[in-house]
């Protein structure tokens, strides 16, 4: 029988106007610690900070809300990075010897990073010798000096070459072979050997002609660049890393035998054999090398010398170290991370004489930490931002948005009595650059994120700087080996060397079942619940003050005494008896044990009820915290879940069912395969759908497909899983009366309703009566297609979701319409749904997996505010797919606005971890230690906004054209979206091609709102006003070819700049622009 297809009228292009007015699309910002940092560089004149990745990404941070990222083009590590000092620029080298110039440029007002000029040097080795033809090999080491206009490359090959930082080209004539130095070395010195690679280059202070260059060997060499001359050699040993002291009388050295040594450059002749002092701080056993060593003089006498590595190697070798000695005190600052680099915040100014450094600033591969050195004690600066957030591993995480001013208070509080810092530090947070031009967030806005150590940290998510707060620990009610591990580590330590350990990172778990699963907060009443893997369910309570308490623990069986089922995962965590000191903040109340203890799968919190339902694998419970007392456990488990006894921490794993299950699973593709054979009359469907295609009206759209789902089977593993958890106070047992209820979705798509007895609190009363809370089950919904329930949330009478509990009854949020006939949204992985109450019948649907071939993983919803109009509002729902697209349906209509993507389909976790706020912004995880933050939001945006005060020198030629990163689109872990912007005679952006924060040029197809309802037409002409020629597209296309090719999407790039607005992927011989108002085709 012949299929039609019906067709339907296309988008109303005033609905169009209104979806561009609510949404949009942005990755706004990455909070939390850069992944695999690999360098690190300071600007003490504008005090900011750069860290570079081994992924190419470039990050600038200043002042709290300043921040800049760039990402190079090709994902090579940042091997080093120097700051021109005072201009905004920044000098970056790559593991592949090229070098790229960075500039901070100013548009409308705020700034951003661009690449200005790149650099590649020959990949070919050659010969660094005095005969042979100079060639250049691999950069080991960079360094600025003449004010930052010329930099000195050392090589591995021995020779220095000379590079004009303004035009990246090198000068001729200035190289420094290793030949030159060889000949004023003494003929013993030499013994046939090469000097080594470039280990170290250090500029005079006061004087730039002269250059300290290092050799691997142990060579040191004063060069005068002016004179062209070696003014001073050092013979010394295997080098690592070099300093000057503050008067450039005294330089410093580090060696590979965990010694340093001092040279007096006023002493004598040259060559010097001997420094004046030598010594191995941790000897006399052998040591590891010092990797880098600082020394800074103080106005009060004496001098700090801090350097890194040097430790014994039998004994700490392994140990990642800084040590920081002045004059009898040395402390050995233990980390838990391997070192990056570091860096004093200390005088520079010419006149000063002495160092008087502030402050001490460690990049270590998973965290920054920052020490006071004008405290005794050299205690730790919090950060403001760059908080390691995988301090411990993340484990879930939520929102709450909103916070009120009250409740921030304390949680502030709580946080500052935890910090162990002392009030009398006298040093704030030191990089201090730029203006955050940012208004202050209207509401503020909470990230929690469970740890695997049982934690739950508190995060200031409301701009741009994700601040700590607070921390909460769960460990401390349950007993665990950790004190027992602590007390035997600290008897077994030494007094030698003095460890002192610093920094918060601390990847390992004391015990896995520790780990927080799911988490709820109560911002009216400050109670949260949090829930674990060992099936631990706590309550807590927030209290300004520490308390002595005892927590009662009650223990709710899932399995309802079922016969033939045996847990054979992990056992329960046994909870500490007795009164427990329990600090300000979140104080536990009560802990209710699930049995068997599996991993919490959902939780739901009703303050106003006192109640919370919690799931597992094995079912359901609702308990009663303000009685104490268990209102219902349902088991969801199918006779065949076998699977479900063992748990995530088990290695008993079924063969024999996995393989049973795979068979069954290639047997049913196999039949669906055979029943979807194509028939005689396949051929003439698909001539008469080309035919309805091309007799269909522009302004038609065709209703999509539908792909065939087949049903799940009932006895899959895992089935009774409980996804998810909902109270509402809705119509259930009839159309008359309405009451609390609890809705419960499992993984076979089995949807539990109940009918809850609350007795009702006094009028004026928080508490509700001392009475016990009964459950009745009204109402089960099995989805068809078994598909697992995601989400499920009540519509009121005005189709919009219920508030949350006190929201009206403390009139902060509208009442919900309870005349009106109530819905129930039931989200699948397949669809979404939208029931009646309380007849449960089907009203809308929408078959997601049936058109778009994705299933669902996320599911919110939102509040999304007009850009145009500060009073219309529309709640939509957001869902997230395993293809990393995020789609925004209406509600309760469920017909689709729009669909962006957003993560890769190939990042599980960022999927897995992506949670959504209730004003369409969203975060995920796109490593272990950063979050992206996007927005689907129009109006609501989370991004920075800065400035900084930079000064640039007026002779500065730049390139006329230069690679500019997009603000919102510069992603540190994806490809860049690379635009061109003409730049003035002075330098600084064109003004008529520069666009202000609010109108960035992104990428059509990354940004542009893709309707459902209507498809928009692709095609990009450019128009080009200035005088452009024939020629100067012909060149400019045999430029283009060495670019490198991307799979980033179609870029749009500024069409007075001449440049294309293909793919980078696209040979350039596609190009077709319009020059004149006349249709030139360039050809390749």
């Amino acid at each position: 029988m012949m299929k039609f297809r019906f067709r339907r009228q296309g988008a109303d292009p005033q609905r169009e106007k209104l979806k561009q007015e609510l949404f949009a699309f942005n990755k706004t910002v990455e909070h939390g610690f850069p992944n695999q940092p690999s360098a690190l560089a300071f600007d003490p004149e504008l005090r900011i900070m750069a860290i570079g990745t081994r992924s190419g990404a470039v990050k600038i941070y200043g002042a709290p809300g300043v921040e800049f990222t760039g990402l190079h083009r090709d994902a090579a590590t940042v091997t080093q990075m120097h700051f021109l000092t005072g201009q905004g620029r920044l000098l970056s080298l790559l593991d592949d010897s090229s070098l790229h110039l960075w500039e901070i440029v100013h548009h409308n007002g705020c700034a951003h990073l661009e690449e200005a000029l790149s650099f590649q040097l020959p990949s070919r080795p050659g010969f660094d010798g005095a005969s042979a033809p100079l060639s250049l090999t691999r950069v080991t080491v960079v360094l600025l000096v003449a004010a930052g206009d010329i930099a000195a490359l050392g090589t591995e090959g021995s020779s220095v070459f000379f590079l004009d930082v303004t035009t990246l080209t090198l000068l001729e004539g200035q190289t420094l072979a290793p030949g030159e130095v060889l000949r004023s070395v003494p003929d013993d010195y030499r013994c046939g050997k090469a000097l080594g690679p470039v280990e170290s280059l250090q500029g005079h202070l006061r004087d730039p002609t002269k250059i300290l260059i290092g050799y691997s060997r142990g060579l040191l060499v004063i060069w005068n660049q002016a004179s062209q001359c070696v003014d001073h050699i050092f013979l010394g040993n295997q080098l690592e890393s070099l300093c000057w002291g503050r008067d450039s009388s005294t330089v410093v050295s580090s060696h590979s035998d965990g010694s340093y040594a001092v040279w007096s450059v006023d002493a004598g002749s040259s060559p010097t054999l001997q420094p004046t002092v030598a010594t191995t701080p941790y000897g006399p056993f052998p040591c590891k090398a010092i990797n880098k060593i600082l020394w800074r003089n103080c106005e009060s006498g004496g001098h700090f010398i801090i350097f890194s590595g040097g430790m014994p190697r039998a004994s700490y070798g392994d140990r990642h170290c800084v040590s920081v000695l002045r004059a009898e005190t040395l402390v050995t600052l233990d980390f838990t991370s391997r070192i990056i680099d570091f860096f004093t915040v200390h005088s520079t100014r010419p006149e000063d004489e002495f160092d008087d450094p502030q402050a001490l600033a460690v990049l270590l591969e998973e965290e920054l930490v920052v020490l006071d050195l004008q405290t005794p004690g050299w205690p730790a600066v919090p950060a403001p931002y760059l908080a390691p957030l995988h301090s411990s591993a993340i484990t879930c995480s939520a929102h709450v948005a909103s916070v009120p001013a009250k409740l921030w208070a304390r949680i502030v509080s709580a946080g500052e009595q935890q910090s162990p810092q002392p009030v009398s530090s006298a040093l704030s947070w030191p990089i201090t650059g730029g203006r955050n031009l940012a208004q202050e967030p209207s509401q503020r806005g909470l990230l929690l994120t469970g740890h695997e150590d049982g934690t739950v940290r508190f995060w200031d998510a409301s701009g741009v700087a994700l601040r700590p707060l607070y921390k909460l620990s769960t460990a401390g009610l349950f007993q665990t080996d950790c004190e027992h591990a602590d007390s035997l580590a600290q008897a077994a330590e030494d007094d030698w060397p003095p460890f002192r350990k610093v920094g918060c990172f601390d990847p390992y778990s004391d015990d896995p079942r520790l780990g927080v699963q799911k988490v709820a907060l109560c911002k009216y009443t400050a109670q949260m619940v949090v829930a674990g893997t060992a099936g631990q369910v706590l309550v807590l309570e927030l209290s300004d003050v520490p308390v002595e308490q005892a927590v009662s623990v009650a223990i709710i069986d899932l399995l309802q005494d079922r016969e033939g089922f045996t847990w054979k995962g992990h056992e329960r965590l046994s909870p500490r008896t007795g009164p427990l000191p329990w600090p300000a903040g979140f104080q536990p109340r009560v802990l209710v044990q699930c049995l068997p203890p599996a991993a919490v799968t959902a939780v739901t919190l009703h303050t106003e009820w006192s109640l919370v339902a919690f799931g597992t694998s094995h079912g359901f419970g609702l308990f009663d915290y303000q009685r104490k007392s268990p209102v219902l456990a349902r088991c969801t488990l199918h006779p065949n879940d076998s699977l479900a006894m063992e748990g995530p921490l088990s290695r008993v794993k079924s063969l024999k069912k996995s393989l049973r299950q795979s068979f069954r699973r290639i047997r049913k593709s196999r039949v669906s395969g055979k029943k979807r054979a194509a028939n005689a009359s396949s051929k003439l469907q698909e001539a008469n759908a080309q035919l309805a295609e091309q007799a269909c009206p522009h302004d038609v759209e065709m209703t999509p497909v539908q792909r065939r789902i087949e049903p799940r089977s009932a006895d899959d593993s895992l089935s009774g899983v409980v996804r998810c958890l909902y109270f509402a106070d809705t119509f259930l047992r009839d159309g008359a009366h309405h009451g609390p209820t609890m809705w419960a979705g499992t993984n076979s798509g089995s949807v539990f309703a109940y009918a809850l007895e609350v007795p009702a609190a006094a009028v004026g009363g928080e508490k509700r009566p001392e009475q016990a809370v009964e459950a009745v089950l009204g109402k089960e919904v099995q989805l068809m297609h078994r598909a697992p329930v995601v989400a499920i949330a009540v519509l009121d009478g005005r189709g919009r979701p219920l508030p949350e509990p006190y929201e009206a009854s403390r009139d902060l949020a509208q009442a919900p319409d309870m005349q009106g006939g109530h819905a129930v949204l039931i989200a699948s992985e397949e669809q979404f749904k939208v029931f009646t109450l309380p007849k449960v019948s089907a009203k809308t649907k929408f078959k997601l997996t049936a058109h778009e071939g994705c299933r669902v993983r996320k599911v919110a919803l939102a509040t999304f505010a007009s850009v145009a109009c500060e009073d219309y509002a529309e709640t939509c729902l957001a869902c997230l797919t395993n293809l990393g697209d995020v789609h925004v349906f209406s509600v309760p209509g469920l017909r689709p606005q729009v669909h962006y993507s957003c993560i890769r389909k190939e990042d599980i976790s960022g999927i897995a971890s992506c949670v959504f706020t209730r004003h369409g912004q969203g975060f995920y995880l796109i490593s272990p230690s950063e979050f992206e933050r996007f927005s689907l939001s129009a109006r609501n945006i989370t991004e920075p906004l800065c400035s900084l005060d930079i000064n640039w020198p007026r002779d500065a030629t730049q390139a006329s054209y230069r690679i500019r990163e997009s603000p919102k689109l510069s992603q540190a872990n994806g490809t860049p979206s690379i635009l061109l912007a003409p730049q003035s005679l002075d330098g600084s952006p064109d003004p008529a091609h520069s666009k202000g924060p609010d109108t960035p040029e992104p990428p059509e197809a990354a940004l542009s709102p893709m309707s459902i309802d209507s498809a928009t037409s692709a095609d990009t002409t450019l128009d080009t006003t200035g005088d452009v020629t024939v020629e100067d597209v012909k060149d400019f296309l045999g430029k283009a070819r060495t670019i490198p090719t991307s799979t980033c999407p179609a870029r749009s790039w500024s069409a007075g700049s001449l440049a294309p607005a293909w793919p980078l992927n696209i040979e350039p011989r596609l190009l077709t622009c319009r020059l004149h108002w006349d249709l030139l085709s360039c050809p390749a």
